[in-house]
């Protein structure tokens, strides 16, 4: 557990601080939504721009009962399992979830 705890930290203030970088846009919001209980982190773009509706998640992660931290969507070109690494997960604790199974064993992360 204690290394869950440690996870939800560190994704929780990295969303946080995603988050806020993009608070100061007028007509789309960023919204970071968090599900503590199922683990569940995600941050969504709404609004409109030029007229158009915007909505959509471009950063899905959770963190699985066994530890493991699967980055569900990565719509950014941050190279978010890089900068998780960065802030002490273990590549061998984050599964590119994005991938299919077989396409994971060449990577630098988690197959499972």
């Amino acid at each position: 557990m204690e290394k869950i705890a440690k996870y939800r930290q560190i994704i929780t203030s990295f969303m946080q601080e995603q988050a806020d970088i993009r608070k100061n846009r007028e007509q789309v919001q960023t919204q970071f939504v968090k599900d503590e209980e199922g683990r569940h982190y995600q941050l969504v773009n709404v609004g409109f721009q030029k007229g158009i509706r915007i909505y959509g998640c471009f950063i899905h992660i959770d963190i699985k009962a066994d530890g493991k931290v699967w980055i569900q969507h990565d719509g950014t070109d941050l190279e978010v399992a890089d900068i998780l690494n960065e802030m002490g997960i273990p590549k061998d604790d984050i599964v590119l979830g994005f991938y299919e199974e077989k396409l994971r064993q060449y990577t630098d992360f988690a197959i499972v």
